[in-house]
């Protein structure tokens, strides 16, 4: 009895679980949250059903003792809405699972606790293909939860081709990238392709500009067409700024200067202007991901330190952006515009600002402005970075299937492309 009751109680907690804001993170002494494929610090968090693919999820608790954190997953929809389905049929094993290992800091100025699991575990294991939340919580309960990643269980049972190419609007020729792809369903059961079907597609890992509601150029058998001369353009923006702090000793290209006070590091970036009347210029960036390592110690997750690190952009007469905001955008500020990218305008100096706490590491990045009054506004580089065609960018196509008899939307296939490869010029 007492077992039928812990059972129920714990299905009773999984359903009411709430639904959350993706990539979020609750506890002010949670940082350095990175999910990815398993040895790729700059990869989604892509698995595909039944297979023996591994997720690395890293964390740090600034707080400096051992905690017992557990995690969970939570199926949801295309829209990342929370599917209606019973936990125990989209998880094999426990619908929780406590995170056992763990490592105080190391010979850093810093204390925290790092904390590690690779995902899925045997006894904790997804059953379903979608979308999923992973969901990190303090002693069994999920109402202390600490932070909500992304994650994503692929079966591959559509295929999809894909290419970035030049726009054929003269207005946007030089400045935005088009994406055109077409879906194999041969393997899919479709009745209606409108219904059945849903496609997103995203630059750079950014949900807050990806394309959703795509409607089909042409439906040849099963053989389904996007040409996305309307609705599939991005711009194409610059290549990233970026920052090296992998080594708190030594000052590299874009740190002005650093001060160690005590147990406490500070590391001011060099302030930074405009670069839309810059000539558009390739190097190698890391599209808006960082890598946490450094070239002080061994291990980059326990010992490396952390800093805080002051951002300075300078914009055009030091003069404030009229009806904008300028937000600091990248997997720094968990590829979300909102308070936590949003930068300050310091009156006194004529710059925004803003400051976060760093761990030891690679960093790329954009300053992107959006519009103050405007809620559906899309953050966008035109007045900060530029839009330039050459730009390399990263594209996924995430397409979505759910069955006529089907309670949530599956994920049957991802596609990725750079746009520096394949490219199609139309034109100089």
């Amino acid at each position: 009895m007492k077992k039928v009751l812990f059972i129920l109680f714990v299905f009773y907690s999984i359903q009411n679980f709430g639904q959350h804001a993706p990539d979020a993170i609750y506890f002010d002494n949670i940082k350095t949250v990175k999910l990815f494929q398993q040895n790729n610090q700059e990869s989604m968090p892509i698995i595909n059903l039944n297979s023996a693919d591994v997720l690395e999820l890293h964390f740090d608790d600034l707080d400096g003792y051992v905690k017992n954190y557990f995690y969970t997953f939570q199926l949801c929809n295309a829209d990342w809405s929370v599917a209606q389905v019973n936990p125990f049929d989209y998880i094999k094993g426990f619908t929780q699972n406590r995170i056992s290992q763990f490592r105080p800091s190391s010979i850093t100025l810093s204390k925290y606790v790092h904390y590690q699991v690779n995902i899925p575990e045997r006894n904790c294991m997804p059953t379903k293909s979608g979308n999923y939340l992973l969901k990190v919580f303090l002693n069994s309960d999920t109402n202390q939860l600490a932070f909500v990643k992304r994650m994503y269980v692929v079966e591959s049972i559509a295929a999809v081709g894909l290419q970035v190419l030049q726009p054929f609007n003269g207005d946007k020729f030089r400045t935005h990238q088009r994406v055109q792809f077409s879906i194999n369903t041969a393997k899919l059961n479709l009745f209606n392709i409108l219904q059945q079907v849903k496609v997103v597609v995203m630059q750079n890992n950014r949900w807050d500009n990806m394309k959703t509601n795509l409607q089909p150029a042409f439906i040849r058998d099963k053989l389904i067409e996007y040409n996305g001369e309307i609705d599939c353009l991005f711009p194409a923006s610059k290549e990233h700024r970026w920052v090296d702090m992998r080594s708190i000793r030594f000052e590299s290209d874009f740190i002005q200067r650093k001060e160690i006070n005590g147990d406490r590091t500070t590391v001011y970036v060099k302030p930074e202007g405009p670069r839309t009347n810059q000539r558009y210029l390739f190097y190698r960036d890391f599209d808006g991901w960082y890598n946490i390592t450094n070239t002080d110690n061994v291990n980059p997750w326990w010992q490396t330190d952390y800093a805080s690190v002051i951002f300075t952009y300078v914009p055009e007469k030091n003069q404030p952006l009229v009806g904008s905001d300028i937000h600091l955008n990248g997997e720094l500020t968990g590829n979300v515009i909102g308070s936590k990218s949003k930068m300050d305008f310091n009156e006194a100096k004529g710059v925004y600002e803003k400051t976060l706490m760093l761990k030891q590491g690679f960093y790329s990045y954009q300053y992107l402005s959006k519009e103050t009054n405007k809620k559906n506004s899309i953050a966008d580089a035109e007045l900060t970075e530029g839009n330039y065609w050459e730009t390399e960018n990263y594209y996924s196509v995430l397409v979505y299937y759910r069955s006529f008899s089907g309670r949530h939307d599956e994920l049957v296939a991802i596609a990725s492309t750079n746009s520096r490869f394949g490219r199609t010029i139309i034109g100089l």
